[in-house]
């Protein structure tokens, strides 16, 4: 995410705007010039910058999308999508990108991921660590949400260290500073200036917030449907908005039943705010990969026969 951070957001008791946000897609299979232009039939404007390692499509309101070179993708006609700064109102034409670069004929694979940045400016080290509490509190769950391969899982989008975890609470941080001394362990010493310091390899990479003034989400297996693209991004402005409304947050793990996930999920999904017709999509999207029903933890109870008045109760969601 190119963005310069924006100013911090004060705190009211109406609902926080969502933060700002940057998406890097990475793909397979067409040429970075071959992405680009259809890039461009989409967002207009014109290729501002071509070279043998990136190409820019600067659109009529001077926002740049940028075809970039990633040395760990799987194929030599690839492309990493980053583009420019966009709000939640940007979605449709996001999904509309992410159409027209599938409809080009690029693809996925194993190699290729989507990183999700959105602006760290409005948080401070309370939200920050709110944000971490909630996360770590579902990670199973959302590790298993998203399919998280075990080789991406192991080394490029690592759980929460438990030790994190205990220094977070115990410091207790309320200011980006102290946070920057928890997660580092003590040892920063300029490591927030170094852009590939091994501590980014987590799901939630705070050296990203350091480094460049965003938090970044690195969980996501690749795709090129736009309603997948989209679901995942309200999904993490989803959490920062939660974390950044909340007084406090419990970080202890719930305990993964896979029988019950997709029951479990939906309800996480549901506070957060994924409520209604609106939403129905999102969340189908969201729990489409987990067990069980999403409507009854137990399984949908069996019709109590006329003798029998006491029956199964519900357990269905409200």
């Amino acid at each position: 995410m190119d963005a310069s951070p924006a100013a911090p957001a004060t705190r009211s008791a109406a609902a926080p705007l969502a933060p700002r946000l940057g998406v890097e897609i990475e793909t397979v299979g067409r040429t970075r010039e071959h992405v680009a232009r259809a890039i461009l039939a989409v967002v207009g404007g014109q290729i501002a910058m071509s070279s043998a390692y990136e190409m820019v499509v600067v659109d009529p309101r001077g926002r740049r999308w940028a075809c970039v070179h990633d040395g760990s993708l799987s194929q030599a006609a690839h492309a990493e999508i980053v583009t420019p700064i966009l709000t939640e109102a940007d979605l449709p034409e996001l999904q509309d990108v992410v159409r027209a670069v599938r409809a080009c004929g690029a693809q996925v694979d194993r190699s290729t991921g989507i990183h999700i940045h959105i602006d760290g400016a409005p948080f401070d080290g309370r939200a920050v660590k709110n944000l971490l509490k909630i996360w770590n509190k579902q990670e199973d769950l959302i590790f298993h949400a998203f399919r998280v391969s075990p080789e991406r899982r192991a080394r490029y989008c690592r759980e929460n260290d438990p030790g994190f975890i205990a220094r977070l609470e115990r410091a207790r941080p309320t200011s980006k500073e102290a946070l920057n001394t928890v997660w580092y362990g003590g040892r920063s010493s300029g490591r927030q200036h170094q852009r590939y310091d091994s501590s980014r390899y987590h799901a939630v990479n705070l050296h990203s917030l350091f480094y460049r003034g965003t938090i970044e989400f690195r969980l996501f297996e690749g795709t090129l449907r736009g309603d997948e693209v989209k679901a995942y991004v309200q999904f993490v402005l989803a959490l920062a908005k939660k974390a950044l409304s909340a007084r406090a947050a419990s970080s202890r793990k719930r305990a993964f039943n896979p029988d019950t996930a997709k029951y479990d999920f939906r309800v996480f999904l549901l506070h957060l705010g994924f409520i209604g017709d609106e939403y129905k999509q999102t969340r189908e999207i969201l729990t489409k990969h987990l067990r069980g029903s999403a409507a009854w933890k137990n399984g949908r109870p069996s019709r109590a026969t006329p003798t029998d008045s006491t029956g199964p109760s519900s357990d269905r969601a409200a």
